[in-house]
């Protein structure tokens, strides 16, 4: 039974995976183009056969240039969370510091950041285990490409009801944290991965690469019989196992002697996360109940906007900007390196005999040269042809495009630092980035609170372990 449900579980975790393959893809996407891989976008040549746009502008003659402005829209946007997290100062607490300082939070946020304005999800996993480091809570992000839930539309993920990851670890740490001593156990898990095939990647979800064993973290939202127990002594009500029942039949035959209220306990069906860690062939591995004190799964996450499920990313919203200005600067480019620049028009009778047209060559570059020539009848004299090739219109649509570039991705010259002169003072520089901010506030302002949120999970914890 319990081999069947495991496989059950792995198929939903399958299923999850596939329909967020699209999100991976286009996540794949905006990634190339932060990182400067513009010109990967797949198009059409003229006999219907696809091609890349590097591949097809090469093929025209041109070459493909890259004028990468969202990479540094991107850190722009980063700088400026970051100077707001320095203004807002370190945390209180000094376990909460410790916890910061030990997970290196400040720059593990600032690069979940960069993944939500490429992607627009922050994903986290909080756990409660030892690590080299010591017995503590750590913080990991996760990437977009090993992670799946179920299709959500409750922005807060109220409607979570499985979600997990994928790993790819040694043999000895799948050894070391599944078989806890047992010998036994031990040989059972180098034998279900002594035959299992990798790939040079780890993109699918049953593969990992070479060397590596893919282990699935599946966690599900299960029903389970649980005793609700009340404390008259204390007046608190807590929820308990089943294996409680005969500890509190115990506790309350000692009460009834010593003459003191005795507890009242039912049992009752509750809802609770159990974790599985399957292989890709459904074997279990390990399996769970939620460690954290809120009885929640690991998983911070936030998707963005998240309108009826939709995930609209920063990045997504100004590719057409980006690669209309790299086509225009790839025009200009072409229309620039063919057209005529510093042509001389010599009429062919006009050059003396004794004089070669490499000669001539050389004294017309030369800054003191002196070219002789026979001029005749009605012939027009030697003359040096510049064309205005370039003067097409490209230049202003590009300046156009530049500012389009500003306004739809909300940060302006005052919040890049550009734009400012001395004739301004500091309180209408200080207003104009004030007001650059605003278009960024629903950003900025969401991931907020998924660190708020992440910050109140650890914090929980900590307070267990310590």
């Amino acid at each position: 039974m319990e081999i069947t449900r495991t496989r059950e579980v792995l198929e939903a975790a399958h299923r999850a995976w596939l329909k967020l393959a699209d999100l991976r893809q286009r996540r794949e996407r905006y990634k190339n183009f932060t990182y400067g891989r513009q010109w990967n976008d797949i198009v059409y040549d003229s006999d219907g056969r696809t091609i890349s746009e590097e591949e097809l502008a090469s093929r025209c003659g041109r070459t493909p240039l890259t004028n990468n402005l969202i990479r540094q829209m991107v850190k722009c946007v980063i700088g400026r969370y970051r100077d707001r997290r320095a203004q807002q100062g370190a945390k209180a607490d000094s376990r909460v510091r410790k916890a910061y300082s030990v997970n290196q939070l400040n720059e593990l946020d600032c690069r979940t950041l960069e993944e939500f304005l490429i992607s627009g999800c922050a994903i986290q996993r909080v756990v409660k285990e030892h690590r080299p480091m010591g017995q503590g809570v750590w913080v990991d992000n996760v990437s977009p490409r090993r992670f799946f839930i179920n299709s959500i539309n409750d922005i807060r993920g109220w409607d979570t009801e499985l979600i997990g990851m994928l790993h790819d670890m040694s043999l000895a740490e799948v050894v070391m944290r599944f078989s806890h001593g047992d010998a036994a156990t031990a040989d059972r898990l180098r034998a279900i991965y002594r035959d299992m095939k990798s790939g040079e990647t780890s993109d699918g979800f049953f593969t990992a690469t070479a060397g590596r064993c893919r282990v699935v973290e599946v966690w599900t939202m299960e029903s389970c019989e649980t005793v609700e127990c009340h404390d008259p002594e204390t007046g608190t009500m807590s929820r308990l196992s089943t294996e409680a029942a005969e500890g509190l039949r115990r506790e309350n035959r000692q009460r009834q002697s010593a003459g003191r209220p005795q507890l009242k306990w039912r049992k009752t069906t509750d809802i609770q996360w159990h974790c599985r860690y399957i292989s890709p062939r459904g074997d279990l591995l390990h399996e769970r109940c939620s460690p954290l004190a809120s009885g929640q799964h690991p998983f911070i996450v936030k998707l963005y906007p998240l309108v009826d499920g939709e995930i609209h990313s920063f990045v997504e919203d100004i590719i057409d900007q980006q690669k209309y200005v790299n086509r225009l600067i790839t025009l200009i480019d072409h229309v620039m390196s063919t057209s005529a620049k510093g042509v001389l028009l010599f009429p062919y009778r006009q050059k003396i005999s004794n004089m070669s047209w490499e000669d001539v060559g050389k004294q017309w570059s030369a800054c003191d040269g002196i070219i002789p020539y026979d001029p005749r009848n009605g012939e027009p004299a030697p003359q040096q042809l510049v064309s205005r090739g370039g003067d097409i219109g490209a230049y202003d649509l590009l300046d156009l495009e530049m500012k389009l570039f500003r306004d739809i991705s909300g940060v302006s010259e005052a919040l890049s630092g550009h734009g400012t002169s001395g004739a301004k003072g500091n309180s209408m520089y200080e207003n104009q980035v004030h007001n650059a901010t605003v278009a960024l506030a629903d950003l900025l302002d969401t991931f907020g609170g998924f660190i708020e949120w992440r910050d109140r999970i650890m914090i929980e914890n900590i307070d267990i372990i310590n």
